[in-house]
């Protein structure tokens, strides 16, 4: 047996018939249909009105509107954008006015901008793309030896007792797989990772690169994909490498030891910091001294890693340029003054030391060091034109091989 299909108006029928019998309890019919005892009585007044279409859904739209305009506005606004095509609703409401007698009332540059946009009448302005020289992004440094790549990532925040959250911060060697440190942070602020990674120079050295990914704070939305962290990264002589967005396989190894780390040293750890950092300081001992690796000849990280040779002496020094350059100081909101003008580089450079050099007629390359960020075009309002990476292919470097460890 079919079910049987019943609309709106077929309910409202069988109401109205309930409601014609003489024994009717209107209360009762209403909890049964599941209305108020207002809309029952609404829907009989209709029905003994003896309109056609009472049992039928009414249009929302008011009886009457005393502020809408009639269709002629709508045909005078088309005819004067045919002769003004180039003119915005502030001017067309200009000619309007002019054109009504005294005292009339014409359209709002408000109403006359949505009827642009709904006759489809407005044309949005080309942006003219400002691209700034494009560099092949370059080979990643193979990590042949302790100290030659480390990688850093963030493992997804945790929410603690107090209500505040801890972030955190992990460094690893590439080579080695030693784990340099684990840091519960409260943000992923530049200031913090910056004096985490203050320790780990002091403790283990400098290495010759650093591998992370394209998010805050390691990277930026400026040249180069850079930020303060990473320029002064630059700045110390380690050279910085990022993943492919969207490819966390590029760090695969970092990602696997993530993975442990959730496993054996996050999962019960409670929500106390104290307690936490205290099985954190116990997992990385174990980690790095007793855990077999099975890419290391099941050995464990400890036999390999050995701190780095190169030092860590304090802040970097003065960037020196050759007399063909002009040297600019970057200022506190990431602009320089050229040409009596003030032009933005990015507020990754705050501070920083830039070396202008004359490219082409009314062009300046723009130089952290020996490194190309950018060009100032003398054409353009204000702004650097970044400079940008350019990947060609697949990735340069093959991601690291991870064996699956039980």
């Amino acid at each position: 047996m079919p079910w049987s299909k019943t609309t709106n108006e077929d309910q409202r029928r069988r109401l109205i018939i309930e409601l014609q019998k003489p024994d009717c309890n209107v209360s009762s019919l209403c909890r049964e249909f599941g209305i108020s005892r207002k809309t029952a009585y609404k829907w009989k007044a209709r029905f003994k009105a003896k309109d056609a279409d009472c049992l039928r859904d009414r249009s929302k739209k008011p009886c009457s509107s005393p502020n809408a305009y009639d269709s002629q506005w709508r045909s005078r606004l088309r005819q004067e954008r045919k002769e003004h095509p180039n003119w915005g609703p502030k001017k067309l409401n200009k000619c309007l006015r002019d054109s009504i007698p005294e005292g009339a009332k014409a359209p709002s540059v408000a109403t006359l901008a949505r009827w642009l946009r709904e006759e489809k009448l407005t044309g949005r302005a080309s942006r003219r793309s400002r691209r700034g020289p494009q560099m092949e992004a370059p080979k990643g440094l193979p990590a042949s030896g302790p100290n030659d790549v480390w990688t850093v990532d963030f493992k997804g925040w945790r929410r603690m007792s107090p209500g505040s959250r801890c972030e955190p911060l992990t460094v690893r060697d590439l080579h080695s797989r030693y784990i340099l440190g684990v840091f519960l942070l409260k943000s992923q602020s530049d200031r913090e990772v910056r004096r985490c990674f203050l320790k780990l120079f002091e403790k283990y050295g400098l290495p010759k690169a650093i591998k992370s990914d394209n998010g805050a704070p390691f990277g930026g939305k400026g040249p180069l994909g850079l930020s303060r962290l990473s320029v002064w990264w630059l700045r110390l002589g380690i050279k910085v490498e990022f993943s492919r967005p969207g490819h966390p396989e590029d760090n695969a190894g970092h990602e696997q030891m993530h993975r442990v780390m959730e496993a054996e040293a996050v999962r019960g750890a409670g929500n106390n910091l104290r307690a936490k950092n205290r099985r954190m300081t116990y997992w990385v001992k174990e980690y790095n001294f007793e855990r077999p690796h099975e890419a290391l000849g099941q050995n464990p990280p400890s036999l390999i890693y050995q701190p780095s040779s190169r030092r860590h002496c304090g802040e970097p020094q003065k960037l020196e340029y050759g007399s063909e350059y002009e040297v600019r100081r970057v200022r506190n909101r990431g602009t320089i003054k050229w040409k009596g003008r003030l032009w933005f580089l990015g507020r990754a450079f705050v501070g920083e030391s830039m070396g202008l050099k004359e490219g082409s007629l009314g062009v300046q390359k723009v130089y952290l060091g020996d490194l190309l960020v950018g060009e100032l075009h003398e054409r353009d309002p204000g702004g650097m034109r970044p400079a940008r990476w350019v990947r060609k292919g697949r990735p340069q470097q093959k991601p690291e091989k991870v064996p699956c460890e039980n």
